[in-house]
């Protein structure tokens, strides 16, 4: 029996001009933006939901899924990261991804179209593209509808 999988977004807010975006799953794979603006990136993502853990969380796994246990994220990639060659220059925005609470799973698995949404600034203080690792804003990672982005 396979592992149902549900919908990860992480929506990068003010991201620099022309700079391309893509999230990375496993070692080379790149999925692009569902959406992209100048306000807003938007990438989403599949996830599956582990067992149970001795603590009652729930860890999250899948293709996008890095990290070890207990510390897991996924790269939101820009520049050569993202396959945009011409650019000469690549970044990679290292954001957590938590082992999901009790309440959290609970309410996902009551409404498993809802999508696990984070947000995050899409540029550095440089300027350039988010990079290392970056804070979630709004309170972190949180479930939405299906189509709120």
């Amino acid at each position: 029996m396979t592992t149902p999988t549900r919908r990860i977004r992480i929506i990068l807010l003010s991201p620099p001009a022309r700079v391309r975006w893509a999230l990375q799953e496993g070692r080379d794979h790149l999925v692009p933006p569902v959406r992209a603006t100048a306000d807003a990136v938007i990438l989403e993502s599949r996830i599956s939901i582990g067992p149970r853990a001795a603590d009652g969380t729930r860890p999250c796994r899948g293709a996008a899924v890095q990290g070890k246990p207990g510390a897991r994220f996924v790269y939101a990639t820009s520049g050569t990261y993202a396959g945009d060659y011409a650019t000469g220059t690549g970044r990679r925005a290292k954001v957590p991804l938590p082992d999901l609470s009790p309440a959290l799973a609970a309410a996902w698995d009551a409404a498993p179209d809802h999508v696990l949404e984070a947000r995050i600034a899409g540029s550095a203080k440089d300027g350039g593209a988010a990079a290392a690792s970056v804070p979630l804003l709004d309170g972190g990672w949180r479930l939405v509808q299906p189509d709120s982005a």
